[in-house]
């Protein structure tokens, strides 16, 4: 079955999502009803979605993930989004948003975001009291400012900067548990040439290159490359690499209808006898044999 595509278009365009809030860089869901009925998305921009009632599981990357009342999904782009299973009283608000306005509103604090999402991949968490009350707070402003019609003056810029406020709640939030879990500040001081690897590996459609052409973008050698992906991370650059194109072989092989030399075509690989090779590597079966094991 082919994957739905979300991207910030599809979103503003259905006519079954309520959203409260778009712009270029940003749309805001109110309410997602018609959550259970997708079987696979793939899921092109950020987002953060809060469970305010209710519970969903589903996969995310093939990892399962469950959502609860008060905890918070942190999604990043291009991932896979499968399998859901929602209880029938959930109430979903969510937030979808492009790189480009997460790099503008985080700054010098992507590192945080970078750290939680890709390295330790903490993609659920809980609000406390404290956080749950700056959030209701944080939205019903968001509400109205965003009930404003269009001519209103800077209505764009309030929301903008209400949003980067909450952004920068949510990562001082994260900080604090990644503290919790006893980790000095100075302990992880994450290299930015490492973030913008992250960033780049994230963002490009086709994940499939060398580490050479991945150090060629960021200016650096890909010798360095390696090492401060080691120090930060404990795995080399063309291990990432390997496991972020892992994620999509998983997910097209088993959610979408793409014969094998349109998945190879897709992922950047020279023809299907090098795919199948990469594939069996790396799952222990030909791709064939993946896409009809249970």
């Amino acid at each position: 079955m082919q994957q739905e595509e979300i991207t910030l278009q599809s979103l503003t365009d259905n006519e079954d999502i309520q959203v409260g809030y778009s712009d270029n860089d940003i749309v805001i869901i109110d309410s997602i009803q018609k959550f259970a009925e997708i079987n696979a998305a793939h899921v092109s921009m950020n987002a953060i979605a809060i469970c305010t009632q209710g519970k969903v599981q589903g996969s995310l990357n093939g990892k399962l993930i469950e959502l609860h009342k008060n905890q918070v999904a942190i999604i990043p782009q291009n991932v896979i989004i499968a399998d859901p299973m929602v209880s029938p009283d959930l109430d979903l608000k969510a937030m979808f948003f492009t790189n480009s306005i997460l790099q503008s509103f985080l700054r010098e604090k992507m590192n945080v975001w970078n750290d939680v999402v890709y390295v330790r991949r903490m993609h659920v968490i809980t609000l406390d009291d404290e956080d749950l009350l700056f959030y209701t707070y944080f939205y019903e402003m968001l509400k109205m400012c965003s009930s404003q019609h269009n001519g209103f003056p800077f209505r764009s810029d309030v929301i903008q900067s209400l949003l980067r406020a909450a952004f920068l709640g949510l990562c001082g939030a994260l900080k604090q548990r990644i503290l919790a879990d006893g980790i000095t500040p100075e302990a992880k001081v994450v290299n930015n040439h490492f973030q913008r690897f992250l960033d780049l590996l994230h963002s490009v459609d086709v994940k499939h290159r060398p580490v050479e052409w991945y150090a060629n973008e960021l200016c650096i050698s890909p010798k360095y490359l390696s090492a401060i992906c080691k120090k930060n991370s404990g795995k080399t650059a063309n291990e990432w690499i390997t496991e972020v194109v892992m994620e999509d072989i998983r997910y097209y092989l088993k959610h979408s209808d793409y014969s094998i030399k349109q998945i190879c075509d897709r992922l950047g690989f020279p023809n299907t006898s090098f795919f199948g090779k990469y594939a069996k590597e790396h799952l222990g079966m030909t791709p064939i044999q993946y896409r009809t094991s249970k």
